[in-house]
């Protein structure tokens, strides 16, 4: 069985190098990086865990892809995943850049969990509106694939608009691999099986497609 630890950091955390190098040498498969661009100080929605609070730190995260680089420029076989990447609150161009960019750097150890996400306020001061987020998340996952997928790609989508772009770099990892962080029997879990994403991540019984799925949970 693979071992994968998921955390997140921020000044007073341990150096995510100095971590990464830890979780190697005790012979951990994964580390797997949080993300929160902020967290709003008015909040509606309830950390989705425990009572409720949102534990100490979540305001206070690195940048996801800043953490992730020092990871993997720390290490030589850890894989270095998201976890999760909150696809719905980013640009998909600049996304698949990062990850391809990663995947190149740490020679094809990235591994990209994404999901809908669930602070509501979070989502909505990045003016994604949360009743369509669902489809947002799918247009942004497919749009990645065709970017790296392709010398030349396009995408023409209900959320997602590009006409012929070129983007280098490309993964080392073809197909690059995407697991999709959600509880098994929800929209999002049951289009990551249909849309033939490497994994589900989450919940106790995972709907999984592809021979790289492994089940994360938190």
């Amino acid at each position: 069985m693979e071992i994968g630890v998921i955390c997140s950091w921020c000044e007073w955390s341990v150096d995510a190098g100095a971590m990464a190098r830890m979780a190697e040498a005790a012979g951990i498969e994964s580390l797997f990086i949080g993300e929160h661009s902020h967290i709003p100080a008015s909040r509606e929605t309830p950390y989705p865990g425990g009572d409720g609070t949102m534990p100490e730190g979540y305001q206070r995260t690195y940048d996801l892809f800043v953490a992730m680089t020092m990871a993997a420029l720390a290490t030589s076989e850890l894989k270095i995943g998201t976890g999760i990447c909150q696809i719905v609150q980013r640009d998909p161009i600049h996304t698949a850049k990062a990850v391809a960019s990663l995947d190149q750097i740490s020679d094809g150890r990235i591994l990209l969990v994404t999901g809908s996400s669930w602070n509501i306020e979070e989502m909505r001061n990045h003016g994604t509106d949360p009743d369509t987020r669902y489809d947002l998340m799918e247009e942004r996952v497919l749009a990645m694939r065709e970017i790296w997928a392709n010398d030349e790609a396009s995408f023409h989508g209900k959320f997602v608009n590009f006409d012929r772009i070129w983007s280098w770099p490309k993964p080392v990892q073809s197909p690059m691999p995407v697991w999709i962080a959600a509880p098994s029997g929800t929209r999002a879990a049951i289009w990551a099986a249909m849309a033939s994403c490497s994994a589900l991540a989450g919940g106790s019984s995972p709907v999984t497609n592809g021979p790289s799925a492994r089940l994360l949970c938190w």
